[in-house]
């Protein structure tokens, strides 16, 4: 062996030896996953043109925003009613980049952006997914819809993204809080526990209606966690929001009523409410205990990231004697700073003027 042929072979080596250390390859390892739908999908390598589409877009891109890789990958986002807009341009300097999907973008419009990976609510399997598989574009789903099922989620995106760690911080960050709420009410009687009623509040068409969830879905499981019995899970137990009378409301006649209002509107609901003549018969009403519930970018309710904060607050409502000491303002500011990576300064601009419902 000639000594020319020595000093390439050492060069290459050294080469070789630096980019493994930099946890790069000279060929992509495939990544095989099962999701939330119990399909496994197999990815040559790390995805690096993902595509969020489909309906509830917002709850799909804040779980994967939660990752800093995802301001690179992804390339191409769906804006529905609560826009993507609202919220990505304060933690993604890249947003302006993204190809904006239209409502309802069907296979074609998302195939153009040649994905990689094209990540979806699990409930659009039919209608979005299997057309995409249909074409060859791998998709992943999430579901979100529980505490248990977002912790599987983060933990698939960690893959996605090639950061463990940083799904594990995430899932401790939920994981944490939510352990320490359950375990301070895990002790308390069933009449320690006020009935409360959550309800959505509509107006579209203008047509007025309220709703409550079925008994299945995050709202539910969240008054009940911090220590609340939910009034009309005997009556929902369908697979989305039911409409209800302010006679059925007042056969619950809970102790507590939370109102939501996805348009960012709730408390000027409540106070409409609070001087109608029937919802003032309601023993909340009358203990002034019919609350709007909290909100920044979007309300904190359902399976989006703010979950989190919804529960926490929810706990400062319905058990205030146990949970005096969550300081529902600073926990605002801990949750943008440590999953989104937002500065002081961007959370008093972007997110502290959006906080609306009954807040400190």
């Amino acid at each position: 062996m000639n000594l020319r042929f020595i000093l390439i072979f050492t060069i290459v080596a050294l080469l070789l030896g630096s980019c493994s250390a930099l946890g790069l390859t000279s060929e992509a390892s495939p990544l095989t996953m099962t999701d939330a739908t119990g399909h496994t999908l197999t990815l040559a390598g790390l995805p690096e043109r993902v595509v969020i589409a489909g309906k509830a877009t917002n709850m799909v891109q804040d779980a994967v925003y939660l990752f800093e890789e995802a301001n690179e990958r992804v390339i191409g986002i769906e804006d529905r009613n609560q826009s993507v807009y609202a919220f990505l341009p304060m933690v993604d300097p890249t947003f302006e980049d993204k190809g904006i999907l239209e409502l309802n973008a069907g296979p074609e419009q998302i195939a153009a952006l040649q994905p990689d990976l094209v990540i979806l609510k699990n409930f659009m399997v039919d209608k979005l997914g299997t057309p995409l598989e249909a074409i060859n574009i791998q998709v992943l789903y999430l579901d979100l819809e529980t505490p248990t099922a977002y912790y599987d989620d983060i933990a698939a995106l960690g893959k996605v993204f090639g950061n463990q760690d940083r799904a594990d911080e995430i899932i401790d960050f939920y994981q944490s809080r939510v352990d320490s709420i359950t375990q301070a009410v895990s002790d308390l009687s069933s009449g320690q526990k006020p009935d409360v009623l959550i309800v959505e509040y509509s107006d579209k068409g203008g047509e007025v209606a309220f709703n409550v969830p079925p008994r299945t879905w995050l709202q539910t499981a969240m008054v009940e966690m911090v220590g609340g019995m939910p009034v009309w899970v005997d009556d929902a137990e369908g697979g989305g929001w039911m409409i209800v009378t302010i006679e059925q409301i007042a056969a619950w006649n809970p102790d507590q009523i939370f109102v939501i209002d996805y348009s960012g509107k709730a408390s000027d609901v409540v106070a409409g409410l609070k001087t109608d003549s029937l919802w003032g018969e309601l023993s909340a009403v009358e203990n002034d205990q019919i609350f709007a519930f909290a909100y920044d970018v979007y309300s904190w309710d359902q399976p989006d990231t703010r979950w989190i904060l919804g529960l926490q607050w929810l706990a400062t409502k319905i058990q205030p004697q146990l949970f005096s000491d969550i300081d529902i303002l600073s926990e605002v500011d801990t949750f943008y700073t440590q999953l989104y990576r937002m500065d002081e300064n961007s959370i008093q601009e972007n997110i502290i003027p959006l906080l609306t419902g009954d807040l400190p």
